[in-house]
């Protein structure tokens, strides 16, 4: 397995076992159904960006055959054109010159319009794919909005509107992190359609996305080094008992 590319196989395998232990710690939670939801837009992924990067072979042959057409039409016309002693006088090769650049401004816009067809739908497809990463990022990001690490202190009393707030230390800090990790997940996720489409817009797209989950992981870390303020770390693990071996 070479570490110089991302593997979208490999990553929905994160994002299985993410949905496995949310699933364990907060069983039948909407954070779980997220994650259920990613795991399904991460294989989608990778067959999407599997049609992104296959060559449209209908669609070349259609654009070749109507650049040929282009050619062959003004080929045509140029046969057709008369050369006399009128063409070269000022007057009339001043207007020929002119609709001549005009004809070409036109014929080399709608070439290059055809020429760049495949490249704008298969555009179209990743920005679209992006977009819904972007929508399950903020998503993930409403589910923590109310995971308040300061009401746990018991300060200040609830109104009729409070949200629930069933959660020991220990839940909402593993919450906050799972959400953390899901948007890391995203991130990734969107990765996978520039790896192999080297598109300017598609890659701008996918940096952006990489900031909005960044940013919004930053806020969820916030909170929790609140936690860790309030309630002090985790304690490490037990180390096991070292047998004394006497030596022979």
């Amino acid at each position: 397995m070479s570490f110089r590319n991302l593997q979208p196989d490999k990553i929905v395998d994160t994002i299985v076992m993410l949905e496995r232990r949310i699933a364990e710690r907060f069983p039948n939670s909407s954070l779980s159904r997220i994650a259920h939801d990613l795991y399904d837009i991460g294989q989608e992924a990778a067959r999407r960006s599997a049609r992104i990067r296959r060559p449209n072979v209908a669609l070349r042959i259609v654009v070749a055959l109507l650049i040929g057409s282009i050619f062959a039409f003004f080929a045509v016309i140029a046969t057709q054109l008369k050369m006399n002693d009128e063409l070269f006088e000022l007057e009339h090769f001043v207007t020929s010159f002119e609709a001549t650049a005009s004809a070409a401004v036109l014929v080399g816009a709608a070439i290059v319009f055809v020429i760049t067809l495949e490249m704008r739908i298969k555009r179209g497809r990743a920005l679209q794919a992006i977009h819904e990463l972007r929508s399950l990022a903020h998503i993930i990001d409403m589910h923590q909005l109310t995971k308040d690490p300061e009401r746990i202190t018991g300060r200040g009393a609830n109104t009729a509107s409070s949200p629930e707030r069933k959660m020991t230390p220990f839940e909402l800090g593993r919450y906050l992190d799972y959400c953390s990790e899901l948007l890391s997940l995203v991130s990734k996720t969107g990765a996978i359609y520039v790896q192999e489409f080297a598109d300017p817009v598609a890659i701008e797209a996918v940096d952006r996305l990489a900031v909005l989950t960044n940013d919004l992981s930053r806020n969820i870390w916030q909170k929790i080094m609140i936690l860790e303020a309030i309630v002090g770390p985790e304690p490490a693990p037990a180390a096991p008992p070292v047998e004394n071996v006497e030596p022979r």
